[in-house]
């Protein structure tokens, strides 16, 4: 299935899950009510719930508004938000202070040394059984 059609059902759901119906005319009413720039027509709202067009991020942000969703969920699904939590989760905890003490060390450095820095840990962890680490010189 292509992304918009996914998100043409995610749209969908997520009116329901409002009480709204799925259909272009209340969805165009709702959005132009609540959004502050030139109103979408209605084959405009039409194309996003046929899957034909994925709104430009500031018709997300006003969409997910309304809907009372998280706009990254709106836009990629929930698959993404779970993504999101797990990294989120190995770092805060798997992080101690020393290596955030590290990073932010790191971050002040200028581009060239923060490069040099990068191909040397990608090297070791290439060397010692990092199976998915990106090549050094990418």
């Amino acid at each position: 299935m292509n992304n918009k059609l996914e998100f043409a059902q995610r749209l969908q759901a997520a009116m329901i899950a409002a009480g709204l119906e799925p259909r272009p005319g209340v969805l165009l009413n709702q959005f132009n009510a609540n959004y502050w720039g030139r109103s979408v027509s209605f084959q405009a709202v039409s194309r996003w719930l046929r899957g034909e067009a994925i709104p430009e991020q500031d018709k997300l942000l006003v969409l997910a508004e309304i809907l009372k969703i998280e706009p990254e969920v709106l836009r990629f699904g929930e698959a993404v938000r779970q993504s999101v939590q797990q990294h989120r989760k190995r770092w805060d905890e798997g992080v101690s202070y020393l290596e955030r003490e590290t990073f932010d060390a790191f971050l002040k450095l200028p581009a060239p040394q923060r490069k040099i820095i990068r191909e040397v840990i990608l090297t070791f962890a290439k060397v010692y059984g990092g199976a998915d680490v990106p090549d050094v010189q990418g």
